[in-house]
């Protein structure tokens, strides 16, 4: 996305419109995680990219924080579509438990640099109500189908819901975060490292979630 010409001696450097020099810093930002992740971000760079002055960001976002909370927002927001999507595709409640787990970990080898900064609250604004907004709709789709999975007679014991929910979500997010660091690579040969997780996640998760 290029700027629009000024025509005045200033060049283009800040004559974006608003909504489009928003959009412009976070394509930026998401290249600069995508190829340096969460640590190596830099505002200053991502202004140099999308081509505006230094100070450009932080007038559009307050801060760098500000800039990270917007890109892990619509992390969130990606993520919790691809669980949706996957599960309205299932069969079965376990099948549907299982398409959201590699779709989980699939989102994260296809969005590395948003899905490590997701989760490093020290890097974005705390207490953001959006951010807390989408983080919640996300694992909410995850309780939805282990309510539908465990029945009514189990989901009213709320203690048994949470474990459930936590050990979906910390078993798919172990996995992705293995997959990302390069761990799979010798097991996944010659296969790709998307069918890998697809085969063999979907016969782990089996055995955790297997249809009654």
């Amino acid at each position: 996305m290029k700027p629009s010409s000024s025509g005045g001696s200033g060049g283009p450097r800040d004559s974006y419109h608003h909504g489009a020099l928003r959009d412009a810093l976070i394509v930026a930002a998401d290249q600069i995680l995508e190829e340096r992740g969460p640590e190596g971000f830099s505002l200053r760079e991502a202004a140099r990219r999308a081509g505006v002055s230094a100070g450009a960001p932080a007038h559009h976002f307050g801060s760098t924080a500000g800039l990270l909370t917007e890109v892990a927002i619509l992390g969130f927001d990606g993520l919790r579509n691809a669980l949706h999507e996957a599960g309205e595709a299932a069969s079965t409640p376990g099948a549907r438990l299982r398409a959201q787990g590699v779709a989980y970990v699939c989102f994260a080898l296809a969005h590395r640099g948003r899905f490590q900064l997701m989760f490093r609250h020290d890097l974005l604004q705390p207490d953001n109500e959006r951010l807390e907004s989408v983080g919640s709709a996300a694992l909410a789709e995850l309780e939805t189908s282990i309510r539908t999975y465990l029945g009514a007679d189990k989901t009213a014991n709320p203690k048994v819901l949470r474990a459930m929910v936590l050990n979906a979500w910390s078993t798919v997010h172990g996995f992705a975060h293995l997959a990302l660091d390069g761990k799979f690579s010798s097991f996944a040969h010659p296969q790709s490292l998307n069918d890998f997780v697809s085969e063999t996640l979907d016969e782990m998760l089996g055995i955790a979630w297997p249809d009654s």
